[in-house]
């Protein structure tokens, strides 16, 4: 995976239990963000190939920051994460510029992993 992962969540537990997670099966997470703005700040100055964001952030929602990130010049791949299933969430997942959507309790290495072989 390219210049790795940057994790995007308002819960600093969350973001620390899924660094260790994705770091202990390999994967290098090249950063951590809070919300939508600091997400945007971090993609430019750090380059990740991969974006894993929570989909409710406390000032934008991830769809708006995927948006954004797809109409960059070299956009990151976007995998968008919620506590929330697929089916909450509608349609929205199937017309946001994003490679996927899983659901936190299915995030893992190998789910990661599968859904970025796809694209």
């Amino acid at each position: 995976m390219a210049a790795g992962i940057l994790l995007v969540d308002d819960h600093p537990g969350f973001r620390r239990l899924t660094r260790r997670l994705l770091e202990a099966g390999g994967l290098e997470v090249v950063g951590e963000a809070a919300d939508g703005r600091e997400a945007l700040r971090r993609v430019a100055a750090l380059c990740p190939g991969v974006v894993v964001m929570d989909v409710f952030l406390p000032d934008m929602d991830g769809f708006a920051v995927a948006e954004r990130l797809a109409a960059s010049e070299e956009p990151p791949v976007v995998v968008l994460i919620s506590s929330h299933c697929r089916a909450e969430l509608g349609t929205r997942l199937d017309r946001a510029p994003i490679t996927g959507f899983l659901a936190k309790d299915e995030l893992s290495v190998q789910r990661l992993t599968e859904l970025l072989s796809r694209r």
